[in-house]
Parts: C-alpha cells; structure tokens; sequence
C-alpha cells in the first residue's frame, strides 16, 4: 500500500511516516498542500493521511476539492481539532476516519489497515482465490492447508494484486510497493518478483498486459 502523509509538524509526521514504513508500506511526507496535489497528480495512492490546519491552506478544503473532482481515495484526517461539529465538517466532507492529536501510532496503525480494507472491498481479512486461502491480516497463503511462504517484498506485490483483483497495475506502480524497503528499486526487481510468485502460486497466477502492466489472474 502506498499513502501519502500531509502534516506540517516535522517531528510527528516523522514518527507516523517511521511507523507505516514498519508496517510494511510505502510513504511519502510533505508539509504543503500544493506539494500534496503534485505529488498526487504524479502517483496512484492508496490511502491520504490529512492535517487539517496547514502552512498554505485548509485540508478541509482540500478534501473537498478532491471530492469534487471525483477522486475517491481514502481520508484520514489527523487533526488538534475535536469538537464535534469539527468532526461532523470533516466526515461530511468526504473523510473515511477522524483521529485526534495526540493518538497512538498503533492505533493508527489498525485504522489505515481497517479503511484499507473497507476500500478494497474485503473486510474479511481471510479471502478465497481459486485453491488459495489469504489471510490478510496474518500475511499468510495457505493451497489445501499447506502453507506457501513468501518473502515480505513478494506478499506486497501480491497483496496488490488480491485487495484491487480487477485493476490492472503498470510497473511503476508495483515498483511504488515496494518503496518502503528501497529506495532504489532494481529496474528488472517487479520482473523477478512476479516470475518467483508464479512459481510458487501457480503460472497463472499474475496475468501480463503486455506493454501495459499485470493484472490478477482468474481464478
């Protein structure tokens, strides 16, 4: 999973973007929402991590313009601001969640999980492809009860494939997965990951749009 971090207090959004990075995914922090709209024009992400009160602008009010514009990806807003009516503007604006300074980072640990999931469309944590059973929630595959390892930086990949099973990824997209644990990422490293999947999990378990990307095989 791939979030992007909006928050202006150095020392917090540090701590936040170290906790996602231990949690397995890719981040990227900025303290602006003008960076925040070109960061979101140039990259697909999975979920936004919102500050409301900003250096140049409102995050209310950037939420409402990417609602406006259709755009649908998870919110979550971390904010000082509690009242009520404050939480009432932010959810009607379009927020999936509203957490209150100060908060544990394990806490928003499982609620990035829980709004991840509710957007893929699986709040099961254990789900079903073909003779595959994946546990979401304990990073496990079993195939008719035997139990099918895979290194971190696979079930990232794969786990890509299983939350959004009809979307069609483009290599830099796999390759944005994969952040949290390079920063550099080897220019054939989605090749080789997706070869050592399918021969773990079956030849047609990642289907190839060539020239395109790759997208989940049927089941």
């Amino acid at each position: 999973m791939r979030v992007l971090l909006i928050e202006d207090n150095q020392i917090l959004g540090a701590a936040i973007r170290d906790q996602i990075i231990v949690d397995g995914h890719g981040v990227d922090f900025v303290s602006r929402l003008d960076e925040a709209a070109e960061y979101m024009r140039a990259t697909g992400y999975d979920l936004v991590l919102l500050d409301l009160m900003l250096p140049d602008g409102l995050g209310l009010n950037f939420l409402k313009t990417l609602r406006s514009q259709g755009d649908v990806t998870p919110v979550i807003i971390l904010t000082a601001l509690d009242q009520i009516s404050d939480r009432i503007a932010g959810l009607d604006a379009g927020a999936d969640d509203y957490m209150v300074k100060p908060f544990n980072l394990f806490e928003l640990s499982a609620r990035l999980k829980s709004v991840s999931r509710r957007y893929a469309g699986n709040p099961n944590p254990i789900i079903s492809h073909g003779e595959l059973e994946i546990n979401l929630s304990a990073k496990s595959i079993h195939r008719m009860g035997k139990n099918i390892n895979l290194t971190a930086k696979e079930w990232t990949i794969f786990e890509t494939f299983i939350q959004r099973p009809d979307m069609l990824f483009s290599k830099t997209q796999l390759e944005d997965s994969l952040y949290a644990y390079d920063r550099e990422i080897e220019s054939n490293a989605i090749e080789v990951h997706i070869s050592r999947l399918r021969k773990k999990l079956g030849k047609n378990i990642i289907r190839t749009a060539r020239g395109v990307g790759y997208r989940l095989g049927d089941k």
